[in-house]
């Protein structure tokens, strides 16, 4: 049994795709296919059922994936420990947020981290909520910056800041006039609003349902950029945090409060609390608690 094939493994597990496992692994569909019959003839088991559409784990299969997953993560632990311990400093960090958070934030903590830690190499990625998470506890991701709510028992959560969501409007709309709004003055407007995958959605329609009204959804995008736009076209309202606020310099759109108590989402660092974590990666979380707490 090589590492090799172990890493093959996990990823066909992973993609449940043979073809798809290769491409993710840099190798040809018959040569990933080789080493996992070679290694199914080593267990003496079946470790796929070969269906029309994709591949499905054994039960032998889904014993040697636990502990092919903990092989590998011990591997590359000790591959990052000998890293650290030789060149302080060095290597590579993973750090992934979600769009309504990464453009805005990410770009003060890595102009600070490169500043101090110039010879290291950050990796950045943007992706919804589950699947940065899956990303992490899969050993891919070193630092996370999400919004709650979300419950993972083996992610460490740190929390950051917490930042109000603000009502944006067309610049010509009637409660454009007003600084603060009420809650019945937007009830009865339609809103624009970020796809279900996103968790601004979430935290919008739980305000709304906790001061008992449903919004009337007039459509959705996939960016916050386009939502703001759509909001300009006068397609309806939307909930924008405060540091997509903060970017805004457009003047077809105005942003204002809630009256009472206005919404607002937490903002959170994780990590996967049974990975190593670097002395780069902890330099990195350092470098996020000191931009935001500014």
């Amino acid at each position: 049994m090589e590492m090799h094939q172990l890493r093959y493994f996990v990823k066909v597990a992973e993609h449940e795709n043979f073809t798809r496992a290769a491409e993710s692994c840099g190798v040809s569909q018959p040569s990933l296919s080789q080493q996992i019959s070679k290694l199914e003839r080593e267990l003496g088991q079946p470790l796929f059922e070969r269906l029309s559409r994709k591949v499905a784990l054994t039960d032998s299969g889904k014993i040697l994936l636990e502990h092919a997953t903990q092989v590998l993560s011990l591997v590359e632990e000790a591959k990052v420990r000998i890293h650290d311990a030789a060149e302080i400093g060095k290597g590579r960090v993973t750090i992934a947020s979600i769009p309504t958070i990464a453009p805005y934030l990410l770009p003060k903590v890595l102009g600070d981290f490169t500043q101090h830690f110039p010879n290291a190499y950050v990796e950045v990625n943007e992706d919804v909520t589950d699947e940065a998470i899956r990303k992490c506890l899969a050993g891919d991701i070193d630092v996370l910056i999400l919004a709650m709510p979300f419950d993972e028992e083996n992610l460490r959560v740190e929390p950051l800041f917490e930042e109000e969501l603000f009502v944006v409007l067309p610049k010509h709309h009637p409660l454009a006039a007003k600084e603060k709004l009420a809650v019945k003055e937007v009830e009865t407007e339609q809103f624009v609003l970020l796809n279900e995958a996103h968790c601004l959605s979430e935290n919008v329609l739980s305000f709304c349902h906790q001061r008992s009204f449903l919004p009337t959804v007039s459509c959705r995008g996939s960016q916050l950029q386009t939502i703001q736009e759509l909001v300009s076209l006068g397609r309806g309202v939307s909930m924008i945090p405060a540091m997509a606020k903060a970017l805004d310099k457009s003047k077809s759109r105005v942003y204002r409060s809630v009256a009472g108590k206005p919404p607002t989402r937490k903002i959170v660092m994780a990590w996967n609390k049974n990975r190593f974590q670097s002395q780069l990666a902890k330099n990195l979380a350092e470098t996020i608690r000191k931009i935001c707490v500014q």
